[in-house]
């Protein structure tokens, strides 16, 4: 692909992450200012915690660099960041180089074995 392929790509990236990250903090200014939040509708159904429960309390803690707070709301979460990061990031990069938005057998691989990790944490920390 063209250096100008490549340029238009990466700004329709930058501008989708630019916009995503306004929501986000709005949605963290909005739950701030009101603690009123989005429900998870698994536990509003089951009773019990999803393996996400926790994301908002994670991100609000992790804005204001409270990195035990973001733990003790979703430990698998905080862990699995770093992983999750070099895979969006793997991803982004791919994606601007080539113009493919389909991951590679790192990212494959790193996407399943994040899921299995979250879907044993849901288990454990619902029923141990």
């Amino acid at each position: 692909m063209t250096d100008i392929g490549a340029r238009a790509r990466f700004k329709k990236l930058a501008l989708s992450a630019a916009a995503v990250l306004a929501i986000g903090l709005c949605y963290a200014a909005f739950v701030g200012i009101t603690g009123l939040s989005v429900p998870c509708v698994f536990r509003l159904i089951t009773k019990l915690k999803c393996p996400g429960c926790g994301m908002t309390t994670v991100c609000l803690s992790l804005l204001r660099l409270d990195f035990s707070a973001a733990w003790r709301a979703n430990p698998a979460i905080v862990a699995l960041s770093p992983l999750g990061a070099v895979v969006a990031a793997d991803m982004a990069a791919r994606y601007v180089k080539t113009g493919t938005r389909r991951p590679d057998g790192f990212c494959n691989a790193a996407m399943i074995f994040m899921s299995a990790v979250l879907l044993i944490f849901g288990a454990i920390r619902n029923f141990i």
